[in-house]
Parts: C-alpha cells; sequence; structure tokens
C-alpha cells in the first residue's frame, strides 16, 4: 500500500483515509499481510515490512499530510530492494494527482516490480478535484503580484488570493481568474506599506494544502531608506555621485527618500525610517548628530561610507555615529609611491550578515580608511581584506545597529559598487532594518561571538497551517537558509535569529500543475470515489428461494405429484413468485433514501457544484452534530448531501446552503418544492460565506454570493427580512447570545421579519422559514478526526469559535423547537395571570 501524503493530497485527505481503511479491512478479512510505504521523505524512513492489517491501520490512522514533494525515484528504489524475492502481491498506489515528473518512471516500475505476481492499482484523483498552488510572489512597483496555478483544464475557474497577517486577519484580497484553457491566473495586491509590512501570509482562499500557502518574512517586509551625502549631486555626470550605486541597488527593495537638510532628514526619521545611508558626511552637527544617535538607539540602522571628508575628519572615540574609532587620514594601496598593490577580499566570516556570499574575485580595493586596533574590533568586523584589514565595521547602540564601509559607496576607491556583490551585501544590510513604520522593533546585530543560525520558530504542515516544530527539527546556518529548499532537514515554516525571520515555502515553479496522465495500461486506475457496493442479502435470499422451489419441484416429479397439478396453475404460480419478488426490490431501491432521513435526524446541505464547498459544508455539519449530541439532547445523524433538484426535502427541519456568486437559478419544479418544504415548517440557512461583505450586499452593497442569493429568491414568496433583533428566539434558543459569529465575525444574521402582530408568516410553526448570514459558518465548525478545529477562524480566537459553535446550536434548536424558548419569557405574566 503506497500512499502519497505530501503537499498535494491534503486536499481530500479524508476520501485517501476512507480508502486505505477499505484496503485495510479487505486484507483483514482474507487474513492477508500489508506493507505500507509513504512517498514523501522522511529523515528515518519506516520499515516495508509487511504486518497483519490491524497493526498497519494503526499506523495509517496516524498518517498526516507533510509540506513535501514526493520522492518517488528514492521509494522506487526501496521498495525493489524490498520485494525482490517471489510471493503473490497486490501493489495499491493512492497518488496525491500530481505529477512531480517522476509519476509515469514510478508507475512502470511498480509494474516491473509486479513481475507477472502482481496486480497494480492506482487512486487517481479527477482533475476536478486537483489542487491550486501558489508560485513565488514577485514585487512590481510595489505592488505584490500574485500568480495561482492549477492543473490544465482544472476546474475551478476562480480563486481569491487572501493576504493575511500573524494573528489570522484578513489585510487585502486578490480575485484570480484563469482563462478557459489557462494553467495559471495573475492578480495584483495592492497594500499600503504600512498593512504590507504586517503580512505574514498568503492564502488561497479555500485552499487547504501548504503548497496553497506562501509566508512571507523580513525579506518581503517594504522598508524606507533615507540618503545623505557629504557632496551635491552630480547631475550631469550622475556616475560621479556618492548615492547612485547606492539608490540603485536598494530602489526594488524599499522606499528612497533624499533629505538635503536637517528638517527634512528629522521628518524621515519621525516617519519611521528603516536605514539611513550617509556617504562621505565627515562631522555632523551636533544637533543632528544627537537625532540620528538617538533613532539609532530606538532601533534603527544607520550605513555610513568613508571618502574623503570622513577621511579628514578627526573620527575616532569622539564620534558617536562610527563603530570604530578611524585613523586620521586614508590608505592608498597601488599609488606610484606605494610598493603595496590593490587588495582583494576575503571569505565573509560564518558569523556576520554576509555568511553565505561568495566573494568576488574581481574586486579591489585601492583605498580605505583604517581602524584602530583595540581588543574589541574583531568583534566588530564584517568583512575584511586579503591583508586582514577591516573593509566593514559594526556595532550596536541600544537597540539599532551603525555599520560602516571603509570605502566610499562609489567607484573612487574600489569597484566593489560595480559588482552584483555590493547589491547582495546591501541587501543583506537591508533585511536587518526594521520595517517602515515598525518604531520600537529591534534591527538585529551581528558580531563575531553571535550565533549564525537560525533557530525553527514554526512549521508549516501539509495542510497549510502553522504548527509547533517538530523536536528533530535542527536550526540552519546563515550561509544555508538563503538557498534552502523543503527538505525533511530543512521542512517548510518559519525560522528566527534575533529580530530576523526567514521562511521556507514550498511555492510552485513553472506555469502549471501537472496531473498524473500517460500511466501505463497494465495499471488498473481508479478515482477518490469509494468503490460501490452491491448487497449480496437481496440476491441471497432469491438464490435461497429458486433453490427452494427447485426443491419442491423436484420432490412433486419425484412423488409423482406434478401430474395431479394442472400445468397452468404451475405456471401461474412461478408467474406470481416473481411479480411478488420484483415490486419488493424495487420499493426497496425507493424507499433507501426516505428511511435513511425518516427514521434519525439528519442536518442536511445543498450540494453546490464545487467540490471543496461541499467538503466544507460536510465536516462543518458533522463538526456541530458532534458539538450537539455533546451538549444537548439532539442526537443528529450523518449530514445529509442534497440535491436541490432531485431529492425529497421533507425529512430535513434545516437546510445549509452555501451560496456560491456562480450559483445558477434552480428550476421552477426545484423552487416550487422550496416553497412547500419552506411553508411546512421547514428552515433555510444561507451562508454568504463572505467576511460579513454578503450581509452588506443584503442592504444595498454588491457582492457576488449575494446577487446569486438575490436572483434565487427572486420568484419565491419571501417576506421581509431584518438583523436578529435583541429580543428574538434565536437569541435564547438554547444559548443566550448577543452576536452570531462564524469563521468571520462582521456580518449580522438575517431573520424574517415579523408583522404588525408580531407573528411570522412564512412558516406554519412560527419559524422564520429563512436564515441568513455570511460569516462562513460551516468552515467554523469543522473539526478533523481529534476534534481540532480544521479551518482558522479570523480575526481568530478560542472564544470566537465558541460562540460559533453556540450560533449553529441555537439555530438547530430554534429549527427544531420552534418558539418554545419564546414562551418560556412569558411564563412570569402567565403565573401572574393565574394567581389573579
Amino acid at each position: 500500500l503506497i500512499v502519497d501524503n505530501t503537499w498535494a493530497a491534503a486536499t481530500g485527505w479524508d476520501k485517501r483515509q476512507a480508502i486505505i481503511k477499505e484496503i485495510l479491512d479487505g486484507a483483514r478479512r482474507t487474513d492477508a499481510v500489508v506493507s505500507l510505504a509513504t512517498s514523501a521523505p522522511e529523515l528515518r524512513p519506516a520499515s516495508l515490512e509487511a504486518a497483519d492489517a490491524a497493526s498497519v491501520a494503526a499506523r495509517a490512522a496516524a498518517l498526516q499530510p507533510a509540506a513535501l514533494d514526493p520522492a518517488r525515484p528514492e521509494l522506487l528504489s526501496r521498495l525493489e530492494a524490498a520485494f525482490k524475492e517471489g510471493g503473490s502481491l497486490r501493489v495499491v498506489w493512492i497518488s496525491d494527482g500530481i505529477d512531480d515528473g517522476n509519476a509515469a518512471k514510478f508507475a512502470e516500475g511498480l509494474t516491473r516490480l509486479a513481475k507477472g505476481r502482481a496486480t497494480v492499482e492506482a487512486v487517481v484523483p479527477e482533475r476536478s478535484q486537483l489542487p491550486l498552488a501558489l508560485a513565488t510572489p514577485v514585487i512590481e512597483g510595489g505592488r505584490i503580484k500574485i500568480t495561482a496555478l492549477r492543473a490544465a483544464e482544472a476546474s475551478p475557474l476562480a480563486a481569491k488570493a487572501v493576504a493575511r497577517s500573524a494573528n489570522g486577519r484578513a489585510l487585502g484580497e486578490v480575485d484570480l481568474k484563469f482563462a478557459a484553457t489557462a494553467a495559471k491566473a495573475d492578480g495584483l495586491l495592492d497594500l499600503p506599506i504600512e498593512l504590507r509590512n504586517e503580512v505574514q501570509r498568503i492564502d488561497i482562499e479555500n485552499q487547504r494544502n501548504a503548497a496553497a500557502t506562501f509566508l512571507m518574512d523580513d525579506r518581503w517586509r517594504r522598508k524606507s531608506i533615507g540618503l545623505m551625502s557629504g557632496q551635491s549631486l552630480e547631475a550631469a555626470q550622475p556616475l560621479l555621485s556618492p548615492l547612485y550605486y547606492v539608490s540603485r541597488a536598494l530602489e526594488p527593495y524599499a522606499e528612497l527618500a533624499e533629505p538635503t537638510d536637517a528638517v527634512g532628514l528629522k521628518q524621515s526619521l519621525d516617519a519611521g525610517l528603516s536605514l539611513l545611508v550617509l556617504a562621505d558626511i565627515g562631522v555632523l552637527p551636533e544637533e543632528t548628530q544627537t537625532m540620528v544617535q538617538g533613532w539609532v538607539s530606538r532601533g534603527g540602522v544607520l550605513l555610513r561610507f568613508a571618502g574623503p571628508r570622513l577621511a579628514g575628519a578627526m573620527t575616532g572615540a569622539d564620534d558617536p555615529l562610527i563603530p570604530v574609532g578611524l585613523r586620521e587620514g586614508g590608505r592608498s594601496l597601488g599609488s606610484a609611491l606605494s610598493w603595496e598593490t590593490p587588495q582583494a577580499l576575503q571569505t565573509f566570516p560564518p558569523a556576520g550578515p554576509f555568511a553565505g556570499l561568495d566573494p568576488d574575485a574581481t574586486v579591489r580595493v585601492s583605498r580605505q580608511v583604517l581602524a584602530e586596533p583595540d581588543a574589541e574590533l574583531p568583534g566588530k568586523v564584517w568583512a575584511v581584506l586579503a591583508d586582514g584589514t577591516p573593509l566593514v565595521t559594526a556595532r550596536r547602540d541600544g537597540k539599532g545597529l551603525i555599520v560602516l564601509f571603509h570605502v566610499t559607496a562609489n567607484a573612487d576607491w574600489s569597484n566593489l559598487p560595480l559588482t552584483g556583490l555590493f547589491v547582495d551585501m546591501l541587501r543583506r544590510l537591508l533585511d536587518l532594518a526594521p520595517a517602515a513604520g515598525a518604531g520600537a522593533i529591534s534591527a538585529t546585530a551581528f558580531s563575531a561571538g553571535e550565533a549564525a543560525a537560525f533557530a525553527p520558530y514554526r512549521a508549516l504542515a501539509g495542510n497549510g497551517d502553522l504548527i509547533e516544530p517538530l523536536p528533530e527539527t535542527r536550526p540552519i546556518t546563515a550561509a544555508l537558509i538563503e538557498k534552502s529548499r523543503a527538505s525533511p532537514e530543512t521542512p517548510a515554516g518559519l525560522y528566527r535569529r534575533g529580530a530576523q525571520e526567514r521562511a521556507i515555502n514550498i511555492a510552485r515553479t513553472g506555469d502549471s500543475l501537472l496531473p498524473i496522465s500517460g500511466l501505463p495500461s497494465a495499471i488498473a486506475i481508479r478515482g477518490l470515489a469509494p468503490l460501490p457496493q452491491q448487497p449480496l442479502a437481496p440476491l441471497a435470499f432469491a438464490a435461497a428461494f429458486f433453490l427452494l422451489l427447485a426443491d419442491c419441484l423436484a420432490a412433486l416429479v419425484l412423488g409423482g405429484g406434478l401430474s395431479r397439478l394442472r400445468t397452468g396453475s404451475a405456471a401461474a404460480s412461478v408467474v406470481l413468485a416473481f411479480v411478488l419478488m420484483a415490486p419488493a426490490a424495487h420499493a426497496d431501491a425507493l424507499e433507501d433514501f426516505a428511511m435513511k432521513s425518516a427514521f434519525e435526524t439528519h442536518l442536511a446541505y445543498v450540494l453546490s457544484g464545487d467540490a471543496t464547498i461541499d467538503q466544507i459544508s460536510e465536516e462543518g455539519l458533522k463538526g456541530l452534530g458532534l458539538v450537539l449530541r455533546d451538549r444537548t439532547s439532539v442526537e443528529p445523524g450523518d449530514p445529509v448531501g442534497i440535491n436541490i433538484e432531485r431529492d425529497e426535502l421533507v425529512f430535513f427541519p434545516l437546510l445549509y446552503w452555501p451560496v456560491r456568486g456562480e450559483a445558477t437559478v434552480p428550476s421552477d419544479a426545484a423552487l416550487a418544492k422550496m416553497d412547500t418544504y419552506m411553508k411546512n415548517g421547514g428552515t433555510i440557512f444561507f451562508d454568504l460565506r463572505e467576511d460579513g461583505v454578503g450581509s452588506n450586499a443584503l442592504s444595498g452593497g454588491t457582492s457576488a454570493a449575494s446577487e446569486a442569493l438575490r436572483r434565487i429568491l427572486a420568484k419565491l414568496d419571501i417576506p421581509p427580512i431584518e438583523p436578529v433583533p435583541p429580543e428574538h428566539v434565536l437569541t435564547k434558543s438554547f444559548y443566550l447570545l448577543e452576536s452570531f459569529p462564524g469563521r468571520y465575525d462582521q456580518g449580522p444574521l438575517w431573520v424574517e421579519r415579523p408583522d404588525a402582530e408580531g407573528s411570522v408568516t412564512g412558516n406554519a410553526d412560527g419559524v422564520s422559514a429563512i436564515v441568513i448570514g455570511s460569516n462562513d459558518y460551516a468552515a467554523a465548525w469543522a473539526l478533523d478526526q481529534n476534534s481540532e478545529p480544521l479551518y482558522a477562524a479570523i480575526p481568530g480566537n478560542d472564544r470566537q469559535r465558541e460562540l460559533a459553535f453556540r450560533t449553529g446550536i441555537n439555530i438547530v434548536m430554534y429549527a427544531l423547537t420552534g418558539n418554545y424558548k419564546a414562551d418560556q419569557v412569558h411564563i412570569p405574566a402567565l403565573l401572574e395571570r393565574l394567581g389573579q
């Protein structure tokens, strides 16, 4: 039994678990032994030794999708080594449906593994059931370009990407629409710099897999930079400007400002500047120096470049904005009066921010300012020349950093600014600066004695949730984390070093997701749906009846009784038996749905046509049913998915209807059925699932789901509606409630407005025939096998989810008991009257 427990399998994982259970149940009945193999790579791969089905079932039940791609070639090698001996095999591969480039070769290997002694089956999801994924976002003109990928020509045709903060709050969203045959869809997310710097993750809504989540780290935080020079810019010769190369290197990654005086500098610092660059400024006025020093101590990063002015100034210990003491004057290398030659770079120290960068062999330094050697100097050096003299030094000042390049910011003293290494070094320094407007957030400093590793902070689960990292997850050095990909050694998630944060994602590359196809013809292929089960009892009883009939006929022949029966009467008896059996079997088929629905209370949901939404509805009503059984006397059975066109509604007291923006209007016959259902005691709960937007649309706004609901209700006899008033029965049918949150908490709940006499006209039981919400209630109720929430509440806390369950319980009790609680509130008045 081979299971793809990868990110792509997270979508529909419960269906895969059902198939695993089906296979293991079959193995248990036949006393077959089972070997369980998973395709996601592991640090310590589990043994492939076969065991009894009951033992394997315990391990299979604990399987969870990992935020990893499959390692199918490695798994195939292990399988071939483990099963090279003879024996009869049944090989079942439960695939994730996504081709990593090795699926066909893996399938061919399974057929070779068989060697004529095995059957090979592959479970391959339909393309409409395949997940969506995100490509790595791109910054374009200050906006975030988000790209979603899908399997070619697979549904859906539209998706929504949502940017969220660390606490799950939605900061912005963008619609992604696929062309009819397109495999990718793009959208631009435009956020103010303050909100953009709060974004921790971007998710594709309703896609619970790790590849549909992209974690944002410090490298995506928008920074603001101030640039100041000790000399005027050369407008006619910009390449000579001290700031030309710095601005060109940093412009794609930050907001740049060039204050020209102390007033402009103060405004920039007060606005929350991330990084201040001073190019060849020797001595700052005392007032400006005090202002900059205070800003650095609060968490800012000051980057200084040397030059003639700095070299000529007395910049020893008297200047608090220089990280090290400097010798007066500069040092010339390679001049006509010097025997020394220009110096190259040494490898960057492993504990500094430049760790992992490859020194450019073409860099040459011809002049620099020299640091005065002292006992503390080695701990302040971030880069050195070949002769051991410092090129970059730094020290911590309060919560901030002061960094000095001992060369100019242009090509006067070295060719470093002309190289790509210069850009990489400046980006590393920019990473150390706090985000724009971060205020008290400290910059991260490094010295030779500080740890250079990023420690795991949060791990990304296969379903896209952030969880605690596993104990065996080890820190990653700065030299490796920039190039790390998601693997068992470096799991996807968030890593931190001081105030720095790095994310490892599993974002897809390329222009599409490739579905598995072209499998060998020898492999039997099935979908994720469970195999249909044929009830054998009717056939067995029919066979027993025919055997009894044959036995009777044989007894008649052997006893001579057959001649005494009229031929017509005997034939009529046989025909009568067939006539009696056929209607009974047909009636069983017709009454199966009715019996299943009538003998137990079921919560029902309307099938929307979207597999993901239908799955959430089923999960949500299952979770609500568990809570109802635990807290109330209601013991509902499994939720039932209803086809509004085909199925009978009368068996269900409450219908949950998730409204899609693309929903079509039911047929006239279905609308008539709905109208009859609501007027005879049924309640339909429409959920727009739009974070309060849909409810606003009911009051005049617009949204796709609210427009779809208007189309559906246009032909129904629906009375006026209003937000649930404070005294309504829904506020006290089981719990006392003042609000009705779901996964979201902004949208109100709407019910039928009573007439002037206080009665509800839409329902024969005095219950509102229609309830409308927009807070995505099923997602809030959805629980996994361990009764843990499947979807994050937004903005999200335990209290909100508890209130969401209480809302669901109140709605169910309201639908079942009607205005019973409304009568209870009048008991004091009734007792008073009785006393009179």
